[in-house]
């Protein structure tokens, strides 16, 4: 729930710059502005600013830009995604606990192969999150009663088991308007990934965890349960199987992401290297279904520092070097390019931006549907250049945006 409604989000820039204990002057000069810039966008006489500048201003802030910007406001609207038809069927089954009873739950084996179908078809369906909108309530359920029911190793598997489909229904609600629903199921699969005991089970919930904190805006907290998890799992990893050495890379690059964010430049780039050191000690054709991990995902991820860097011009030149359809993932490649959008239009360059925002929609639609970014961008280029705004109105017209 938004704690703010009644705030224009002039008057949420003026709070938030307050509390940072920031003057206009400083805001000003950390976002390329004048203090009079942000005391008129402050005092509402302009209108707010677009996706690239609100995206500096969140930075500068360290808040989140949906907190910025309010979950009631149109913008909100637009950078959270909408909501999707399954989400009613999905909260009602995080929401329901199964109790002990004579029927016996589900052999294991058989949860198991139905996660793993469910992570296939979360990376091979266009739709994937319509798929998983339809699996989860009957997945949950049968995961849930597996670790009430079963006693000894076999309940601890099922904790695992509980804790990576909580995951998957995390992967499904990011974006869209239930954030104390996400942070509920979050916490819950840390609690179960702990129960299970299993290293593999703490590094994917754990992974999980620390992307809730950062795009909440908490990069403090997300850093140091990164951190503390990279460090934690540092000796198994090492000893560990090809799935839990990924899984600690991808909390490698977890911290490069989060570093990238909160605009430190040299930190974000060194755990760059450590992710990509690790990426080349996975076989060439590894890939870690959770995370995307592996080594055809470190250019993506080159990608993704850049522009959370605020690098346009190293994002492009990065994403040269990067062939989309290497990604197996139908989802994962749709985010690549829609943060190669990102660094093309940081360069102003809005034909590139909107070629590469089309190849996503190719990709997998439901990505770019749900994508703040892209939806805002596209937004904002309906008024853009005459050249491209045929194409944009044709893909806003797909994502929803205008009817």
């Amino acid at each position: 729930m938004d704690p703010m409604p009644e705030l224009t989000f002039g008057q949420r820039l003026k709070l938030y710059r307050e509390r940072s204990g920031k003057t206009r002057a400083v805001l000003g000069g950390l976002v390329g502005r004048s203090a009079e810039w942000v005391k008129a966008v402050e005092t509402d006489r302009i209108l707010p600013p677009r996706i690239h500048m609100l995206d500096r201003i969140a930075r500068a802030l360290k808040v989140d830009v949906a907190a910025l910007i309010g979950e009631m406001s149109t913008r909100s609207a637009v950078v959270n995604g909408p909501e999707h038809p399954a989400l009613a069927s999905v909260r009602a089954a995080v929401n329901r606990f199964p109790m002990t009873d004579d029927v016996p739950p589900q052999p294991l084996p058989q949860i198991r192969e139905r996660v793993a179908a469910a992570w296939r078809a979360r990376h091979q369906a266009s739709d994937h999150r319509t798929v998983l909108g339809a699996l989860l309530p009957d997945l949950m359920w049968d995961a849930q009663r597996a670790a009430l029911m079963y006693e000894g190793d076999q309940r601890r598997q099922a904790h695992a088991l509980v804790a990576e489909v909580l995951g998957l229904t995390q992967m499904f609600l990011a974006y869209q308007p239930a954030a104390e629903l996400l942070w509920r199921v979050a916490d819950r699969a840390m609690v179960a990934a702990q129960e299970s005991g299993d290293p593999e089970a703490l590094a994917r919930a754990g992974w999980f965890l620390c992307q809730a904190h950062r795009d909440a805006g908490d990069w403090d907290t997300a850093m140091s349960v990164t951190l503390d998890l990279v460090s934690g799992l540092e000796a198994r990893a090492a000893d560990g199987n090809p799935n839990l050495l990924a899984l600690w890379g991808a909390l490698n690059f977890e911290a490069a992401y989060i570093a990238a964010r909160a605009g430190e430049e040299g930190r974000a780039w060194r755990f760059w290297d450590r992710a990509d050191g690790v990426a080349q000690r996975l076989p060439q054709s590894f890939y870690q279904p959770q995370t995307s991990f592996s080594r055809i995902i470190m250019g993506a991820h080159a990608v993704t520092v850049a522009v959370e860097l605020q690098k346009s011009g190293e994002a492009v030149r990065q994403a040269n070097r990067v062939d989309p359809a290497g990604i197996p993932s139908r989802p994962r490649r749709a985010r690549h390019l829609i943060e190669v959008a990102r660094g093309h239009y940081g360069k102003g360059d809005s034909e590139s931006t909107v070629a590469s925002l089309r190849q996503a929609y190719e990709s997998a639609p439901e990505t770019i549907r749900f994508n703040g970014y892209a939806r805002q961008i596209t937004l904002d280029l309906l008024d853009g250049p005459r050249a491209v705004r045929s194409d944009v109105h044709d893909l806003a017209l797909k994502v929803g945006l205008v009817s």
